[in-house]
């Protein structure tokens, strides 16, 4: 009985420390594609900071300012090291899915494929509607509402933190679909049940865009009508991957039966 008791423990400590090896191997993995893509974008540090305000300098007609000492060398910096970031992120979500798909079963995997792709899509597809339609709505209400005599020329400092939390919020909410069905495949919810639940979620998304945006009426708005939207193609992507998996269990139950 001892020798048994011995035999499971070490085997449960074998299969542990394999896993930690294996998710130590998916960080290194992780860390040195966003290392590298930072490194190949570290000369272009200025340029790619043009590029990312381009939206607000056509708006204000004039380039924000530098009032910190080390503020025009940090700035672009920390801008590329989040790009690089955002270009490995396939790599990154590839690793994660990589790391957890042993525990998964075939038909599983099969389904999973399409999700991991749909996700980058979404992601990228947030970060696209964030820089092509909000910052210039943003930056053009800014620019209106400024009053008579103010000259409105932001910090770069202070518009990278502004354009991060912009994007990084549009790039979430965005993976709402994926969300969805995670949440119904896993058998915590129906997408019957979410469908219900409609004007529930229309007021969260837009309490979600107040926490996540600034505090200003369109970016909140440009939020929570997208998150709506990507709510309710949610469900409709749930009831396409959810019925395999519902048919499946039922065919176990009949099994089981017989």
């Amino acid at each position: 009985m001892n020798t048994i008791d011995e035999n499971a423990e070490q085997l449960a400590e074998g299969t542990l420390l394999s896993h930690l090896v294996e998710l130590r191997s998916r960080l290194l993995k992780i860390c040195g594609s966003w290392l590298l893509v930072f490194v190949c974008l570290v000369p272009f540090a200025n340029k790619l900071f043009e590029i990312v305000s381009a939206p607000m300098v056509a708006e204000l007609n004039a380039p924000p300012i530098a009032t910190g000492p080390a503020s025009p060398l940090l700035t672009p910096f920390i801008l590329t090291a989040y790009l690089s970031l955002f270009i490995a992120m396939p790599i990154v979500l590839y690793q994660i899915w990589a790391f957890i798909a042993p525990g998964l079963y075939r038909k599983e995997k099969r389904f999973a494929i399409p999700l991991f792709v749909t996700s980058v899509v979404l992601f990228y597809a947030g970060l696209a509607f964030a820089y092509a339609i909000v910052f210039p709505l943003i930056f053009s209400f800014f620019t209106a509402t400024t009053p008579a005599g103010v000259d409105y020329q932001p910090d770069i400092r202070q518009f990278l933190d502004f354009a991060l939390t912009i994007i990084l919020a549009f790039g979430i909410a965005f993976e709402v679909p994926i969300a969805v069905v995670l949440v119904t495949w896993t058998g915590l919810t129906t997408p019957e049940k979410l469908a219900k639940g409609r004007p529930y979620v229309f007021l969260g998304a837009f309490v979600v865009g107040m926490f996540l945006t600034p505090p200003d009426m369109i970016s909140q708005t440009l939020l929570a009508i997208p998150v709506y939207l990507l709510f309710e193609a949610g469900i409709i992507m749930s009831r396409i991957f959810a019925k395999p998996k519902a048919e499946e269990e039922e065919e176990k139950v009949g099994a089981e039966e017989a």
